[in-house]
């Protein structure tokens, strides 16, 4: 685990090794979440890069008769 620091500006920033696994370049958008005495950031993906993530999971799903 690795510790960060807040500047006086609330500006904080991402260890290296991190922002390498997870891609994050400059200028990216992170979701800031907040769960309970914790706060979590989620690097925005573009559409484009989402494409595909759900490979392999099937489509077809029953339907009742009045929704056909």
């Amino acid at each position: 685990m690795q510790t960060v620091s807040v500047s006086p500006k609330y500006q904080i920033v991402i260890p290296r090794e991190l922002r390498i696994a997870l891609s994050i370049r400059p200028g990216q958008k992170l979701q800031a979440l907040r769960y309970g005495d914790r706060l979590e950031l989620i690097p925005q993906r573009s559409i484009a890069e989402a494409r595909g993530f759900l490979r392999g999971i099937d489509p077809h799903v029953e339907r009742e008769d009045d929704r056909i």
